[in-house]
Formats: structure tokens, C-alpha cells, sequence
């Protein structure tokens, strides 16, 4: 039999005992309390050097780890990770294997048990993969579109209230601005699209939602925002209702801005605005992004090749197109009589081609906005606007808007 249960320690120090008392062999001591001899020899080696603790069970780990962490890659580690508290060990490696190539790292599981262990990050429980329709256009290049929207208003610690404005980059991840606003209203969002345009250039396309100053529920769902951007040739995008999913990649990037400057928000709002510029520093000139290849955005984009113009050329329209100013009150003339079109194209010019008797079709640059019935007097809005760029006509005399 092997040793007793009642009492490992107690059984082992007797058989060592009876050994030196000459009570017998190895072999018949060995017999008697049913160990072998090997086991025998082993704990009588130990006894000598280290008495009772030496008969003691020892831990069967291994004394040397070859696969083991160095000291100093796991103190880069945890440099690493303090310096930026909300990555984890999938961004922390391929950060550290930019800064040190040829440093040996370990697995992502390793590094991140070596968090949890040193209390620097906690067990996630696994989300579960959210569903959701494609998005209208797909930007494959920089520049091909862009997202913009706010990320919900919350206060600073003194009370003054905070709107960020944000705009990426769909293909490259690049953040172009993080603005943090009193609110989200035409007057303090232009400068910003301004800057944005005059820093980076044009994109193609620009996706946001239906809320203000983004889209209305007006004529094709413009703005004074969103026709500014069609008289630069730049086509607004708009999500579904409802379907945040549809823009996941900007919101995905607002829970990483929120992770990152708003638990807790800071004292005041312009102490916010510095937070804000420092995570997108980080984020787009160091943040590994494992859709980029584990590169920072800033490896991958390029400014737009369209420059923001220092004067908006006067809209055209082709020949048999009749051109018609949107009035101060949002009408237009025809034949003598007010017709309402849209308080968001005031001071713009519209064209209107003629399809059959009294019907004719409403553009607003290369954008058809509407049918109208001019017996009735009524402009019919399409229920999605069409992108047609008509041909332009280049001597057509209409004023740019200011």
C-alpha cells in the first residue's frame, strides 16, 4: 500500500526514523509501509538537509520555463499599459513590436493573464455579435467618405455642457476632428467642416444621421449644412432611421473616445477640449487598429487630392433647364405666383427640366430633389433624392453663395 491518508507527513517521518534506528533495509522498510524504493531513497537524501521540511510534497512545476516572459519585456508591458490604461494586450504587442524590432514577445493570452494578474485589467464577458443591414456606399480609398456625428452631451465636472462633434475617415480609421462643443448647432459646426476641409480636402461622401444640423425632414432631407456640401461636390450620405449599425465603424470609434476622455469627463469643458486633441493624437499616430494590419491610421491615410475652393463656382445647368432663385422666404417665382421649395436652399438657384405637360423635374446641382406640378403649383419630393450630375453648362450667370 502507499502511504496511509491519516497522515502523509506522519507516515514518511517514521520510515525515515526506523531507517536510522536500523530497524531494517531500505528494501524491507520500503516493503513494510508500501512505497518504492526510489521514493524510499528520495525522502531519506532529503531528511538530512532539511529535516521534517524536506518531506514535505513538492510542487511538480517545472524549475525552468524556457517560454517564460524576460523581466524586461514584462516591464515594457506594463509601461506600456499604464502609459495607455484602455489597451489591451492586442494593441499593446503590435505597439511594442514597432517600438523594438526583434523583441521576442509572448502570446496575447499570456500578456493578458499577466494583466489580469499584476490587477490591471479584468475578465470581459464576450459580447455577442450584433446584426445589423449594410451601409449605403462603402468607402474602399481615404477620402471616398467620410462619417460625422456628435457624441451625446454630458457635462464637465463644473457643469458647462459638452457636444463632440466628430469626423473619420471610413477606410483608413483616420480621426480628421474631435471638436467639443456647447452645441451642436449650424454656427459652431461649419467652422469646423471648414477646417476640417481646408486642413485635409474634399471627401466624395459624407455619412451622418437624420438629425440636425446633418438632415432635416424638409426637400430631400437638406440643411443649409448638407446643401453647402453638394455645392462643393461632396454627396451627403444618411443612415436609416434608427439603424445606429449603419455607421459602426464611427461608432465604434466614439466608445473608444468615451473609454478614453469622458469616465470621468473632465473639470471643465475647455480641459475636455485637451483630452479630446490628446486621444486622437494617440489614436490615429499610435493606436494599432487590427483592421489597418495592426498599423495607426495615420500609416494609411492621404489627404484628398480636392482641395477646399476659396470660392464656390456659380451652379450649373444644362440648356433646356430653367433656373429659378430660392427666395429669403424659401419660395421661388413661377409665372408670376410664390412657390415653396425649401427654407434650406434660401439664396440658392434651382433647375427645372421639363419631362411632360405642366411636370417637371427639380435639381439642385448634379441632385434631383423633386417632381413639380406646375398646374397644381406643387413640388413633390422624391422619397430618395437621386445623385444625377447632369452636364453643366459652363456660361450659365447664377450667383455663388456667399
Amino acid at each position: 500500500m502507499p502511504w496511509r491518508t491519516t497522515g502523509v507527513l506522519e507516515e514518511r517521518l517514521k520510515f525515515v526514523l526506523a531507517y536510522v534506528a536500523g530497524e531494517g533495509s531500505v528494501a524491507e522498510l520500503a516493503r513494510t509501509h508500501g512505497i518504492s524504493r526510489k521514493t524510499a531513497y528520495k525522502f531519506l537524501s532529503r531528511f538530512p538537509l532539511e529535516g521534517v521540511a524536506g518531506l514535505q510534497d513538492r510542487s511538480r512545476a517545472p524549475h525552468a520555463h524556457p517560454n517564460a516572459i524576460t523581466p524586461g519585456v514584462v516591464e515594457l508591458l506594463l509601461q506600456a499599459r499604464r502609459r495607455h490604461p484602455t489597451w489591451g494586450a492586442r494593441k499593446l504587442l503590435p505597439y511594442l513590436a514597432r517600438r523594438y524590432p526583434g523583441l521576442v514577445l509572448p502570446a496575447a493570452s499570456t500578456v493578458s493573464r499577466l494583466l489580469r494578474v499584476q490587477g490591471l485589467a479584468a475578465r470581459r464577458a464576450r459580447r455577442r455579435p450584433l446584426g445589423g443591414s449594410a451601409a449605403p456606399g462603402r468607402g474602399t480609398a481615404p477620402n471616398d467618405l467620410w462619417s460625422a456625428d456628435f457624441k451625446g452631451w454630458f457635462r464637465a465636472g463644473n457643469g458647462e455642457r459638452c457636444e463632440p462633434l466628430t469626423i473619420t475617415d471610413h477606410a483608413s480609421r483616420f480621426g480628421l476632428a474631435c471638436d467639443v462643443l456647447e452645441r451642436g448647432t449650424l454656427p459652431t459646426v461649419r467652422p469646423v467642416f471648414e477646417r476640417i476641409f481646408r486642413e485635409y480636402g474634399l471627401p466624395g461622401a459624407l455619412r451622418t444621421d437624420n438629425g440636425l444640423p446633418f438632415a432635416s425632414t424638409g426637400l430631400g432631407g437638406l440643411t443649409r449644412l448638407s446643401a453647402w456640401w453638394i455645392r462643393l461636390g461632396i454627396r451627403p450620405e444618411r443612415i436609416a432611421p434608427g439603424q445606429p449599425q449603419q455607421n459602426g465603424r464611427h461608432e465604434r470609434f466614439h466608445r473608444t473616445l468615451q473609454e478614453a476622455t469622458a469616465r470621468p469627463p473632465s473639470p471643465t469643458r475647455r480641459a475636455q477640449q485637451r483630452a479630446s486633441d490628446a486621444f486622437l493624437r494617440e489614436y490615429n499616430y499610435e493606436r494599432p487598429h487590427a483592421a489597418l494590419g495592426d498599423r495607426p491610421p495615420a500609416d494609411v491615410y492621404v489627404p484628398s487630392a480636392r482641395p477646399y475652393p476659396t470660392h464656390l463656382a456659380p451652379l450649373a445647368y444644362p440648356p433646356d433647364c430653367e433656373v429659378r432663385r430660392v427666395q429669403s422666404c424659401g419660395h421661388m417665382k413661377w409665372r408670376g405666383q410664390d412657390v415653396f421649395v425649401s427654407q434650406a436652399l434660401v439664396g440658392q438657384h434651382v433647375g427645372l427640366r421639363q419631362t411632360a405637360d405642366d411636370q417637371w423635374r427639380l435639381y439642385f446641382g448634379p441632385v434631383e430633389l423633386a417632381r413639380f406640378d406646375a398646374r397644381q403649383r406643387k413640388v413633390l419630393p422624391l422619397a430618395t433624392p437621386l445623385w444625377t450630375d447632369p452636364e453643366p453648362i459652363a456660361d450659365q450667370e447664377v450667383s455663388p453663395m456667399s
